[in-house]
């Protein structure tokens, strides 16, 4: 099969999204995920007239006929009764938050009063109906919808989940995903490899970016072993929503992936994209299992799950799932051949645009060249030559 453009492997993911279902849980335990009900007031925000600042409240009709000391009649703290002012050239100290007292359409903060002997003097030439006041239903009225099904929870949502009662909140159930390594060549981190060794990154790598999307992932490693790759892959089929490779899709001797899953009933979309790095990323689908093997480079591997998991996740969840983000090359680029080439750049920002630097690394398995870049600008495949100042789409990591 011949490679495929960056575009139409993404188009393919994007086609083949899954929706998953809506479960129950404690509102605290929400945040980041995919609210699937609206919410909507249970009652008007503020649910009465709301004394916005501490003073004295009274009533601005004896205010404008020229009265500027008032009796205080007693204290209208938050959280009490509400009071009733008994005569109405009087007045009663009002604490913020409280409810305003009947009777009283004005809030005169205490900054603006001399009390002496059970009196407010009030130091004041104007005075407006309702000032210092948060009218009742101002903000949102009663059955008005708050947040919007499809919202991704964050802590102001939390907020206003607590203040209309939602202890219990639905949201999209998290896919299962299980991330898997192969390679005899790959030890533990806690392991002290040999010379012909490495440590496990690839996974733990995926796992971090995942758990950005507040997915909890599982990792396992399986050595080159095609009947055991077989044994344990039929297993994760049945028991996750998602399997991720990390290694052993291209043409090496020992890259059984592509021959286990299509043993396995799992239908190949596509394997080799028009891309640099990751050429050799295969996508495939079993009924509602979705599979992304990704090259095992490092680098390959952490782009190609920004590129490509991140928008099928986004989609599934029906979130925004369109990177409208781009970047101002610093610096001219000839690269060669004509493919999608992930540049990693360093960015900074300067009234408002962003600019990428390129940072020169060893190739798709230089992983501690990542630490000095914080992006990839994406470089189409229509050209070679790319000039300093020209806009290119970026894939922001930090």
């Amino acid at each position: 099969m011949s490679l495929i453009t960056v575009q139409k492997a993404l188009e393919i993911i994007l086609k083949n999204t899954e929706e998953f279902s809506v479960e129950e849980i404690d509102f605290l335990e929400s945040e980041g995920r995919i609210l699937k009900e609206n919410i909507v007031a249970d009652r008007d925000f503020p649910p009465f007239d709301r004394v916005s600042m501490d003073g004295v409240a009274l009533n601005v009709e004896a205010f404008s006929k020229g009265q500027r000391v008032f009796t205080i009649e007693g204290v209208q703290a938050a959280g009490s009764p509400e009071l009733m002012l008994q005569n109405s050239k009087n007045c009663i100290e009002a604490m913020t938050g409280a409810i305003l007292p009947a009777g009283c359409n004005a809030v005169i903060k205490y900054e603006l009063l001399a009390i002496e002997n059970g009196k407010a003097k009030v130091n004041v030439e104007n005075l407006k109906y309702f000032q210092n006041i948060h009218k009742k239903g101002l903000d949102r009225k009663q059955g008005t919808i708050l947040i919007r099904e499809n919202t991704q929870i964050t802590s102001a949502e939390i907020g206003v989940l607590a203040t209309v009662g939602k202890s219990k909140v639905k949201v999209a159930k998290q896919p299962k995903v299980m991330i898997v390594s192969t390679g005899n060549e790959l030890v533990e981190v806690d392991e002290t490899p040999a010379e012909y060794q490495i440590r496990r990154s690839n996974v733990y790598t995926l796992v971090s970016l995942l758990k950005r999307l507040h997915i909890k992932a599982k990792t396992t490693h399986i050595l080159d072993d095609k009947n055991s790759l077989k044994e344990k892959i039929n297993q994760f089929l049945e028991d996750f929503d998602v399997l991720i490779f990390s290694g052993a899709v291209s043409k090496g001797k020992f890259d059984f992936i592509p021959e286990v899953l299509d043993e396995l009933g799992v239908e190949k979309l596509f394997h080799k994209v028009k891309q640099r790095p990751g050429k050799p990323f295969w996508f495939g689908k079993k009924e509602t299992k979705t599979v992304f093997a990704f090259p095992g480079n490092p680098v390959s591997t952490y782009v190609s799950c920004l590129k490509y998991f991140t928008p099928w996740y986004h989609k599934s969840m029906e979130l925004n799932f369109e990177n409208n983000t781009t970047a101002v090359l610093t610096e001219n680029v000839n690269f060669k051949p004509e493919v999608t080439y992930f540049l990693q750049v360093k960015t900074h920002q300067k009234e408002g645009v962003i600019y990428a630097t390129p940072i020169t690394g060893k190739g798709s398995g230089d992983l501690a060249n990542l630490v000095d870049a914080d992006a990839f600008l994406e470089l189409p495949d229509t050209k070679t030559n790319f000039i300093k100042g020209e806009v290119f789409s970026l894939i922001s990591y930090r």
